[in-house]
C-alpha cells in the first residue's frame, strides 16, 4: 500500500469566480486517482490545507512525524511548489538515502480545478516512481523523479531542473 499525505498547494486550490481569489476546500486527491485509472492500493490523508508559502517548520515537523509514524515504506506527499525543497530538506534529515521509507513530493503549477493542471500527470509520475526508487526522499515533477538536494524550481520556465547542489 501506498500513504498519500495531502498538505494543500496547487494541486488542491479553488477558483472564486466572483472575486478572482484561489481557495481553499477539499482535496481533489480522490478524484485524481480515479480519473487516472489507478489500481494501486492507496491511503489518502489530508494532514493540512495550505499554500506552501504560508508553512511553518512546525509544518513540516508535523509531516515528518506523519511519515515516521506511516506503516506504509512507501509514501508520496502532495506539497505547492514553492517550498517543496524545503519539506524535502526536513525529510530527508529522518529518512536518509537507502533507509526503509521511499518518499516522494509532486505539486502542481496550475490548480487542478483549472482542467489544464499539471497535476494528474505530476501525481501519477509521483505514485510511480515511490514504488520503484530505493529509500530516501525524492521530488517528482514534468515527468521526472529528483534527488531532493539536487533539484531546484525555476519560477522563469515554471518547471523544475536538476541542479549540482548536494
Amino acid at each position: 500500500m501506498i500513504r498519500i499525505f495531502v498538505t494543500g498547494g496547487t494541486f488542491d486550490k479553488e477558483y472564486n469566480e466572483l472575486d478572482g481569489t484561489l481557495f481553499f476546500e477539499d482535496t481533489h486527491i480522490p478524484e485524481m486517482l480515479r480519473l487516472g485509472r489507478c489500481l494501486v492500493d492507496v491511503s489518502v490523508r489530508t494532514l493540512m490545507m495550505i499554500d506552501s508559502l504560508e508553512m511553518t517548520d512546525s509544518d513540516r515537523a508535523l509531516i515528518v512525524e506523519q511519515c515516521r509514524q506511516a506503516p506504509e515504506s512507501r509514501i508520496v506527499i502532495t506539497h505547492g511548489t514553492d517550498t517543496m525543497v524545503d519539506t524535502a530538506r526536513a525529510l530527508a534529515k529522518a529518512f536518509p538515502v537507502g533507509g526503509s521509507k521511499t518518499i516522494v513530493l509532486a505539486g502542481a503549477m496550475v490548480p487542478y480545478a483549472f482542467g489544464s493542471s499539471d497535476g494528474l500527470f505530476n501525481l501519477g509520475s509521483a505514485v510511480s516512481f515511490v514504488q520503484t526508487l530505493p529509500g530516501g526522499v525524492y521530488i517528482a515533477m514534468n515527468g521526472r523523479w529528483f534527488a531532493w538536494n539536487r533539484v531546484r524550481k525555476n519560477k522563469d520556465t515554471g518547471t523544475f531542473a536538476e541542479t549540482n547542489d548536494q
